[in-house]
C-alpha cells in the first residue's frame, strides 16, 4: 500500500491544479467582459453625444456612478466633456420618463443648466439644442450667431416663455419641425408689428420655420427681423402669400434685404400682387400649393431670377406648359404682356378697338374724306362661304389628337403671286418671322403653308407613334419620324461643335417641343400620306413654287383655339401685303409677264379669295368654322374684308 500513495497524491495534486487554471481563465474572461461593458459605454457615450434628440438612455446619476470606472479603465480616452476645440455645443433633455417631458426647462428652474454655462464659459457662438427651450439662453450667450432647434416637437406654444430677451447678434434660426401653429411672439406673433421697441433679431439672416403647422404669418416679422435674407415656410399650412406677413404700406419698406422666400407644399390658394412689394427678391418657390392664377404684378419684381410654380393647378394652360419647362423669364414676359390667357393676341384686339375709337372721333369731327382714302387704301379680301363653294374642303379630326395638339383652324387662299423677282423667298421669310414673332418660337402656334393644287382631299388630322409617321421632309427623302428626330438631333450636335455655341437653327431649336410624346399629330391626306407634321416640318409633296396661285393654310396650336385664329388672320395679311407689294413693284417696273400677272392699275385691288373649310370631329360634326363672321377682325384696320 505504501507506493500507491504517492501515485493518489499527484492525481489529487493535478486535479486541483486544474480547477486553479479554469478559475484563472473564469478571471481573464471577466476581464475581457467588463473591458467590453466600458467600450459599450463609450459607444453609448460617443452615440449620444453627436446625436443628441436619440432616446434618453441612462440619467445622469447613473452616468456619474460610471464615471470612477470609465477612468479607472480609460484606455479608450474617453473623456465626459465636449472637445474644447468646437464652436458647436450639442445639449439634450435629460433623464428618462417623465424627466424627458421637463427637460431643459425643468432644469433651468433646479439650477444653472450645464450646457449653457459651458456654451458661455467657452464663448461658443452657435448652438444646437434638442427638448424644451429654457429661458436662459439670451443672457447667457449674448453673441450667439447660430441657434438650431429644429425636430424638437415644441408644439403650439412655440418658444414658451422666449428666449429670455433679445438676441442681437444672431444670424441664423432655425425652428423647423417643431408643430408651431403661430408664429411665435419673439418673431413678433401674428400681431401688427407697431411700437417703438428695438428689434429682437436686428442681424438674423436667415429664418426656417419648414415643416410646421402654421396657418398664417403676422407683420410683427418685419419688425422683429428687419434685415432678413432667407425665409423657409415649406411644408407649412399657409393659405395666402405674402398675406400678412407684409404691413400696411408705408416707410420704412419691409424686408429690404429678402432675396429667397420658400413657400412650397402649403396650401396656398392666393399669390397676392404685393410680392412686387418685396424690391430684393431673387429666388420665389410655390411649387405644389392651389394656386390657380399668377397675378401680373409679379413681373414687377426687379430682381426675380428664380421662380418654381409647378404643382399646381394654373387655369392658363399656356402658362402651365411654361411653368413646367422652368421657363421663368418667359414667364414674366407672358404675364407683364398681360397675364393669364391675355397675350399678343388681346393686345391686337386692344389696338383694333383703339383705332375704331379714332376713326368714330374723326368722323364725328368732319374727317370724313380723309376717313375714304385710307379706305380706298385697305387691302381687300373676300370670303367664299361654304354654301356657295361647289367642292369645299373638309378637315376631319381624330380623337387622339386632344391629348397631343389638340387645335387647328385651316382655310384656302387664292389669288397668290409669287412668280416675280424674290416674292417666294420674300414669302418663306415672313412665315418664319411669324413663327418666332406671333407664334413664339413655335411653342404657341405653328403654321404650315401647302400648294393646294397638290393637295388630296379630304384631309384628317390625326395622331401617329413616332416609328409609324412616315414623311418626305421639305428637301429630304421619305423617313420615319423618329428617325428624323434622331438625325436632326444630330445635325444640331454637330452644328454645336462647328459654331462652337450652345444655340442652333433651323428645324433643330424646336426638337425639345416634341419630349414626352407618345404620339405625334399629323396632317394626312386622301392617298395616306402625312403632308404636315407639326411643330416641325411640312412635306415635300405640297412644296410651295412659284408657279402656286392657290394656298391651303394651316395653324395647329395645344394651347387655345383662339390663338390659332389670330396666327391666321395675322398670316392672311401679311400675305396680302406680300402680293400687293409684289404687284405693285411689278407694274412700277412696266415688264410684260403673262396675263395671269394680274398686271395694271385697274388690278392692284383685285382681292384675294378667302375659301372657308370646315373642321369635323369622326362623326360629322362641325368643330371649327374659318373665317367664321367674327374672325378677321384682329387685322380688320388693315384689311377690307368682303363677306
Amino acid at each position: 500500500m505504501a507506493p500507491a500513495a504517492p501515485g493518489g497524491t499527484c492525481v489529487y495534486w493535478t486535479w486541483t491544479c486544474s480547477v486553479l487554471q479554469l478559475c484563472e481563465l473564469n478571471l481573464d474572461l471577466c476581464e475581457v467582459y467588463l473591458d467590453l461593458c466600458v467600450l459599450y459605454l463609450y459607444l453609448c457615450k460617443l452615440y449620444l453625444y453627436h446625436y443628441p434628440g436619440a432616446a434618453p438612455g441612462p440619467s445622469r446619476p447613473a452616468r456619474a456612478a460610471a464615471l470612477p470606472l470609465l477612468r479607472s479603465r480609460s484606455g479608450f480616452g474617453w473623456r465626459p466633456d465636449p472637445p474644447r476645440g468646437r464652436d458647436l455645443c450639442r445639449g439634450r433633455s435629460l433623464g428618462g420618463g417623465a424627466g424627458r417631458g421637463r427637460g431643459v426647462g425643468a432644469m433651468a428652474a433646479a439650477g444653472p443648466w450645464p450646457e449653457l454655462e459651458a456654451a458661455a464659459r467657452e464663448r461658443r457662438r452657435e448652438l444646437s439644442l434638442a427638448g424644451e427651450l429654457g429661458p436662459g439662453v439670451a443672457a447667457a450667450l449674448p453673441a450667439l450667431h447660430t441657434l438650431v432647434l429644429s425636430r424638437n416637437a415644441l408644439g403650439p406654444a412655440g418658444l414658451g416663455a422666449g428666449l429670455g430677451g433679445p438676441l442681437p447678434a444672431l444670424r441664423l434660426l432655425d425652428l423647423s419641425g417643431n408643430g408651431l401653429e403661430t408664429l411665435p411672439a419673439a418673431l413678433g406673433g401674428t400681431g401688427d408689428g407697431a411700437g417703438d421697441a428695438a428689434p429682437a433679431f436686428p442681424q438674423l439672416r436667415s429664418l426656417n420655420l419648414s415643416a410646421n403647422r402654421l396657418r398664417e404669418l403676422g407683420p410683427g416679422l418685419a419688425r422683429a427681423a428687419p434685415q432678413l435674407q432667407e425665409l423657409l415656410l415649406s411644408g407649412n399650412r399657409l393659405r395666402a402669400l405674402p398675406g400678412g406677413l407684409l404691413p400696411p404700406a408705408g416707410p420704412p419698406a419691409p424686408f429690404p434685404l429678402l432675396s429667397r422666400l420658400d413657400a412650397a407644399d402649403n396650401e396656398v390658394e392666393e399669390l397676392g400682387a404685393d410680392i412686387a412689394a418685396l424690391p430684393a427678391l431673387k429666388s420665389l418657390d410655390v411649387a405644389n400649393n392651389q394656386l390657380r392664377e399668377l397675378p401680373a404684378a409679379l413681373a414687377d419684381c426687379p430682381r426675380l431670377k428664380e421662380a418654381n410654380f409647378r404643382g399646381n393647378q394654373l387655369r392658363d394652360k399656356r402658362l402651365e406648359k411654361m411653368v413646367n419647362g422652368c421657363q421663368t423669364k418667359a414667364i414674366l414676359e407672358y404675364l407683364r404682356a398681360g397675364g393669364r390667357g391675355k397675350g399678343k393676341a388681346e393686345n391686337a384686339r386692344e389696338e383694333v378697338r383703339k383705332k375704331k375709337r379714332e376713326k368714330q372721333q374723326k368722323k364725328d369731327s368732319g374727317d370724313g374724306e380723309q376717313d375714304e382714302v385710307e379706305e380706298a387704301s385697305k387691302l381687300l379680301v373676300k370670303v367664299l362661304h361654304v354654301s356657295e363653294n361647289p367642292a369645299p374642303l373638309v378637315v376631319k379630326v381624330s380623337p387622339g389628337v386632344k391629348d397631343v395638339r389638340a387645335f387647328i383652324v385651316c382655310c384656302v387662299l387664292k389669288g397668290v403671286n409669287l412668280k416675280p423677282g424674290n416674292a417666294l423667298k420674300r414669302f418663306l421669310s415672313m412665315q418664319t418671322k411669324l413663327h418666332e414673332d406671333i407664334c413664339e418660337k413655335r411653342t404657341a402656334a405653328t403654321i404650315a403653308t401647302h400648294d393646294l393644287q397638290l393637295v388630296k382631299a379630304p384631309l384628317t388630322y390625326d395622331v401617329q407613334p413616332p416609328d409609324a409617321l412616315k414623311i418626305m421632309p421639305l428637301g429630304r427623302k421619305e423617313i420615319k419620324a423618329k428617325d428624323l428626330l434622331r438625325q436632326l438631333q444630330l445635325e444640331a450636335e454637330e452644328q454645336r461643335k462647328q459654331k462652337k455655341r450652345q444655340n442652333v437653327s433651323g428645324l433643330h431649336k424646336y426638337l425639345q417641343l416634341l419630349d414626352g410624346k407618345d404620339n405625334y399629330p399629323c396632317l394626312v391626306d386622301a392617298e395616306g400620306a402625312v403632308i404636315s407634321f407639326p411643330p416641325i416640318t411640312n412635306s415635300e409633296k405640297t412644296k410651295i413654287r412659284k408657279e402656286t396661285r392657290d394656298l391651303f393654310l394651316e395653324v395647329t396650336s395645344d394651347t387655345s383655339l383662339q390663338i390659332c385664329k389670330d396666327v391666321m388672320d395675322t398670316l392672311i395679311l401679311k400675305i396680302a401685303e406680300l402680293n400687293r407689294s409684289t404687284l405693285e413693284n411689278k407694274e412700277g417696273s412696266g415688264s410684260d409677264m403673262e396675263s395671269d400677272a394680274l398686271c395694271g392699275p385697274g388690278n392692284l385691288t383685285l382681292p384675294l379669295v378667302v375659301e372657308q373649310v370646315r373642321v369635323v370631329d369622326t362623326d360629322g360634326n362641325l368643330k371649327v368654322l374659318y373665317p367664321s363672321k367674327t374672325d378677321l377682325a384682329t387685322v380688320s384696320s388693315l384689311l377690307t374684308v368682303i363677306r
